[in-house]
């Protein structure tokens, strides 16, 4: 963490929440503070859809969605991450919207610059082609990745229509390049109908396990998330968040709509089952204002975004008490807790 204060969020009680800057959350700017504990990036980039396109403008609704969040005190996980972290908006990439390669190129680059200092990273999609760039990005500064994915789809497609890189082939991709750790990877939310039943089959070898949307009705909550917690265990965890893991009812403005999905509420209670989790960087991706109704899926990934920066202060403040508490006991090595 930061040395200073952090820098937080311009308070709604001083500025209307509907005016001022419009960064996420309305927090500073990349370069209004000297140093800073996670940003916040944009990938304005949907050239790798294969069905509704949109998601190049999910990072301005996302922000605008976001101003509706009063983000002082995250009180089911009781931390005020914005005092914890200082939390940055680094804008947004700017991608070739006609060359997914120049694109990831470009993607790659930025995120890597705005890592540069040792800070985690939460991106604003753009389509899930995306993601293969910036784990290329956190796989080049720390190594290879727990890869816990939020999503009605598997991604791991080897093609399609002849195009490798594409969002519903990214894992694959992630997969084959060495960017996660084998065997500590896991989707979850999987639901619908697929091409072939050898893409489930698959999963095993590319280093997945497979939690279905249903799996959530017959297993329940605290089984669900003990196999996530139990499948990452101590790696370094990178979250991907497609947003159409939750039903269409919840997330109307997204490119590929999968019925039977989660309520925003299972998801939430899942994300934030979670907490301890050692999460260095993250996504939500696949916000297509176009489809949207009423902000309803923007202000969704607004939240799962603030959520994401709240479970990473909490393990920071973790942290924090561990080594206070290391040095206590240093000092006075009969000391009793």
């Amino acid at each position: 963490m930061s040395d200073q204060a952090p820098v937080g969020p311009v308070a709604g009680t001083k500025v209307p929440r509907f005016a001022g800057d419009p960064t996420f959350a309305r927090l500073p700017r990349i370069d209004a503070v000297g140093r800073y504990d996670v940003a916040v990036l944009g990938a304005p980039f949907d050239a790798g859809t294969s069905y509704r396109p949109g998601a190049r403008f999910g990072p301005i609704a996302v922000r605008t969605a976001s101003r509706h969040l009063r983000p002082a005190y995250h009180q089911e996980l009781g931390v005020q991450p914005y005092q914890t972290l200082q939390v940055v908006d680094a804008g947004d990439v700017s991608a070739n919207p006609f060359s997914i390669t120049e694109a990831l190129e470009s993607i790659q680059r930025h995120a890597s610059e705005v890592l540069e200092n040792g800070s985690r990273l939460i991106t604003i999609g753009g389509d899930h082609t995306v993601a293969l760039a910036l784990l290329r990005s956190i796989r080049a500064r720390q190594g290879p990745v727990a890869l816990v994915h939020f999503d009605a789809h598997l991604d791991t497609w080897d093609t399609y229509f002849g195009a490798p890189v594409t969002h519903g082939t990214v894992f694959r991709r992630a997969f084959e390049e060495g960017l996660l750790i084998e065997d500590h990877s896991i989707h979850v939310g999987i639901r619908g109908p697929v091409y072939d039943a050898l893409d489930l089959d698959e999963q095993d070898g590319f280093g997945f396990k497979v939690v279905r949307a249903v799996d959530l009705d017959q297993r329940g909550f605290e089984e669900v998330a003990d196999l996530i917690r139990r499948r990452v265990g101590a790696c370094p965890v990178y979250v991907s968040i497609d947003v159409d893991v939750l039903d269409p009812a919840f997330a109307p403005g997204t490119g590929t709509p999968e019925m039977g999905g989660f309520t925003s509420r299972e998801l939430l209670r899942l994300l934030r089952s979670l907490d301890g989790l050692a999460i260095v960087a993250a996504d939500v991706v696949e916000v297509s204002p176009p489809y949207d109704v009423s902000e309803i899926t923007a202000l969704a990934a607004a939240t799962l975004m603030y959520d994401l920066t709240s479970l990473m202060a909490k393990r920071a403040e973790g942290a924090t008490a561990g080594a206070v508490e290391g040095s206590l006991n240093a000092v006075q090595p009969g000391i009793a807790h």
